[in-house]
């Protein structure tokens, strides 16, 4: 599992011309899931892990630094975008290979579970639509753009 944070001023999903979710200050999440994740990592050691570092990671302006508190300290939103090209390959080539990305039925599942997990966790969580042509738009704040592997965990 692998994901993308940037911290926002604002970020938006849209699908075809519609916006599906949005949300105001907080952290977009561009997530992607390999071939080796399976529905077992799903509540496992890993799983909490990478939850846990999500919601704790300190992104956010305090009295102590401009990177200093976490979201859960400063507060804001959650936007997840399904993002399969996280696992892209282009050691050969120009163009980039997508076999080390989990096959669609299997990262749909992992997706909603980790997209409902999420949303026992914290309040505010929007989301784009998993597989569809989206355009998503957003302020990055910072910028603040930090790169999670549950295999670097």
């Amino acid at each position: 599992m692998r994901a993308v944070l940037q911290r926002v001023r604002s970020a938006s999903v849209s699908v075809e011309g519609r916006i599906i979710g949005e949300i105001g200050p907080g952290i977009v999440v561009l997530l992607g899931f390999g071939g080796s994740d399976g529905s077992g990592m799903i509540g496992g050691p890993v799983w909490i892990r990478f939850m846990q570092k999500l919601l704790g990671l300190r992104l956010f302006p305090d009295a102590g630094g401009p990177i200093n508190a976490s979201l859960a300290d400063h507060g804001g939103g959650i936007l997840v975008v399904s993002q399969f090209t996280l696992y892209a390959d282009v050691k050969k080539g120009r163009r980039p290979s997508f076999s080390k990305a989990a096959q669609p039925e299997a990262a749909l599942a992992l997706y909603k579970a980790f997209v409902a997990d999420l949303r026992r966790q914290w309040s505010q969580v929007a989301e784009g639509e998993f597989g569809a042509d989206m355009d998503v738009s957003l302020v990055n704040w910072g910028p603040v753009t930090i790169w999670l592997d549950s295999d670097e965990l």
